[in-house]
């Protein structure tokens, strides 16, 4: 089952920023253009009874939440910045909160702000509960930003929410899988430990900057065990993949030479090595595309054109040649 988040929420600029940050497979999330409504958007609605008070002395946000990390704080206020830039505000962030003990320490804090706000994430029910009323004797504005969220998706999932903190960071099967096929894959970046590649899932072939690298790790967040393997010439592919060329995935990565040179001398400048090599010529770039094509047509491998692919985009790719390989 999958759903489409159809967004007028965010300004188009601030979405456009975003999506990627968002985007998972299973959520589809688009813009959709629409006449602006105040009502539309979560925090003016959010405002429309406090804009009085509010609208002229700094406002200050306190959001308890029982797992987001220090890293992850600024993904959570991209919603409020194009929202309240009429407003001067300032945040105060608490991760990881699970007792009654620290909300107590928190509310102390947004007592000593005259304009606090609260805005929590916090899923456990009881402690939900115990800081909405906490905010009400204190005649402190509180707002839940998941809880009808969680309520209209158990609604349309017919499932029950389990309301247990941090269950995406649960260190089961799937989470070690992960972890092994990182490791994997960063033992088995470059052409290393071939002796082994057996054990990938699969198999990237490219030349230099084809975006193995990348993609190789991007897929083995996914669980993938990959190896990766650079193209000087048919001498670098490892024996085992020619003898039995259909045995593993193996999947070619190929671009445009001018991007390629393009992609080289960036390279070249990073490490300050301004001269002028084969590795950054263009006629010596394409014979080696020239040459890699040859190759994954002679033994039949499937070959993606990553120029103007994003990461995601290769890695999707690859998966469905993936995919496509297991059904054989």
């Amino acid at each position: 089952m999958k759903f489409e988040i159809i967004d007028n929420f965010l300004p188009n600029d601030k979405w456009q920023e975003n999506y990627n940050l968002f985007m998972t497979e299973d959520i589809k999330w688009t813009y959709k253009s629409v006449p602006q409504d105040p009502t539309s958007f979560f925090f003016q609605y959010i405002f429309t009874g406090f804009s009085n008070r509010y609208s002229q002395d700094e406002v200050s946000f306190i959001s308890p939440a029982d797992n987001i990390q220090e890293k992850e704080i600024p993904h959570y206020t991209t919603a409020i910045e194009p929202i309240l830039k009429n407003f001067k505000y300032k945040t105060h962030f608490y991760s990881f909160t699970r007792t009654e003990n620290q909300i107590s320490k928190i509310l102390e804090v947004s007592e000593k702000n005259s304009n606090a706000i609260v805005l929590y994430t916090i899923v456990d029910n009881k402690l939900a509960r115990h800081l909405s009323n906490e905010c009400s004797s204190k005649n402190i504005p509180c707002f839940g930003i998941l809880g009808d969220l969680i309520i209209s998706f158990s609604k349309l999932l017919d499932q029950k929410a389990l309301n247990v903190p941090s269950r995406q960071h649960i260190m089961d099967d799937e989470y070690y899988k992960k972890i092994e096929a990182i490791q994997f894959t960063m033992n088995h970046d470059d052409g290393n430990s071939v002796e082994d590649i057996e054990k990938s899932d699969i198999i990237l072939l490219g030349v230099s900057r084809t975006s193995k690298t990348p993609t190789s790790i991007y897929l083995a967040n996914k669980g993938m065990k990959i190896s990766n393997i650079p193209l000087v010439n048919e001498n670098s592919v490892p024996n085992i993949l020619k003898e039995n060329p259909q045995k593993k995935c193996v999947v070619g990565l190929t671009a445009e030479p001018d991007r390629l040179v393009d992609l080289r001398k960036n390279r070249m400048q990073s490490i300050k090595d301004n001269e002028s090599t084969e590795y950054t010529s263009l006629d010596i770039v394409q014979k080696e595309m020239e040459d890699a094509r040859k190759l994954f047509q002679k033994y039949k491998w499937p070959s993606i054109d990553v120029t103007r692919k994003s990461v995601e985009e290769t890695a999707a790719s690859v998966l469905k040649i993936h995919d496509i390989f297991n059904q054989k």
